[in-house]
């Protein structure tokens, strides 16, 4: 094992159902998309050294340079995100006394998940990294407690906001329905984690834009302080788009595509009710659904999912969308 490389992977996800409820105690569907990954090689080394890749670097050609880099990968790279796991990782062993052996390692990451566009990205590094220490150090955390481990490593070290629903797609991959039970979670540290047949599932589409600096995550929304606060009108909308999820489970086993299909747009309609959506994504929606498609958002914008019928929508779906920079791919989720 100490001579070895190790690499380990894991990749974007799309919420399909009940997305942004997660964060508000609700339920989700989310599958995982493997066009788009992360990737952490980790070896043996004298020292713990974490290799900057070029996002990481601080020198540019020129302002503009500078100006891009910023939009695209935020004012830092990804390996703060390696730094915050590596922490966790040595926190959770320290509090369940398993001692880790004596030895460092050289570990770098690649990813090619598209940023700023609601694909889970910075997760994906995250989960990686940890897998990679797991098998370094041959340490065993249980699945249904991972994916919180990795989001404290985000959400606590590094203040990103953040809900459980990426990690727990990345963690258990494939297609997941989710459970975020208030009394549960507080009970056992963990929501109810239920894997779904991904054969299953409809023809599925993604788009997402490719012209990133122009995407608005940045639009406005005061969501959970309403949410805090007791919002009338916001809990029962939040308790709408959860229920959609478990809808949306009997309609996959069911294979009710039909059903399917109202659902991811009822998801999408109900969201708009309480948030404020940026023109370029309701593009985006729009222009999919035109096609006649259906169409949400995959995250908080940037990117939409939906069913397509036949091979024809889908070539409507690429031309059409491309006159608005987005690009559509087959998710492949197996």
């Amino acid at each position: 094992m100490d001579h070895a490389i190790i690499e380990t992977s894991a990749y974007a996800r799309a919420g399909l159902l009940g997305n942004p409820t997660d964060g508000y105690f609700g339920k989700t569907i989310s599958i995982i998309v493997r066009n788009f990954g992360a990737r952490i090689l980790l070896y043996p080394s004298p020292e713990l050294h974490i290799e900057a890749q070029e996002q990481d670097v601080n020198i540019f050609r020129n302002i503009y340079h500078l100006v891009d880099s910023v939009k695209l990968t935020g004012y830092y790279g990804g390996s703060r995100l390696i730094k915050a796991t590596i922490k966790r990782f040595g926190e959770y062993c320290e509090t369940n006394h398993i001692k880790l052996s004596n030895k460092n390692f050289t570990i770098r990451y690649h990813s090619s998940i598209p940023r700023q566009v609601g694909l889970a990205g910075s997760s994906a590094i995250v989960t990686a990294t940890m897998r990679a220490l797991m098998k370094y150090y041959e340490v065993e955390i249980p699945i249904e407690i991972l994916p919180s481990i990795i989001l404290s490593a985000e959400a606590e070290e590094l203040g990103i906001n953040a809900g459980l629903q990426d990690r727990v797609a990345q963690v258990y991959e494939g297609c997941v329905f989710m459970d975020f039970n208030k009394n549960i979670i507080q009970k056992k540290g963990h929501g109810v984690y239920e894997r779904l047949d991904p054969s299953l599932l409809p023809n599925l589409y993604l788009a997402y834009k490719t012209d990133l600096s122009k995407v608005s995550g940045a639009v406005f929304n005061n969501i959970k302080a309403r949410f805090e606060k007791g919002d009338e009108e916001v809990i029962k909308t939040i308790g709408e788009i959860a229920n959609l999820a478990e809808e949306g489970k009997v309609a996959i086993q069911e294979r009710n595509y039909n059903k399917l299909n109202e659902l991811i747009n009822h998801n999408f309609d109900l969201r708009c009710k309480i948030m404020n959506i940026s023109q370029s994504n309701m593009d985006l929606v729009y222009a999919a659904r035109k096609c006649g498609a259906s169409a949400k958002f995959t995250g908080s914008g940037g990117s939409i999912i939906g069913i397509y019928e036949n091979d024809e929508v889908l070539n409507k779906l690429v031309i059409e969308l491309k006159k608005i920079n987005a690009r559509v791919v087959k998710p492949y989720i197996v």
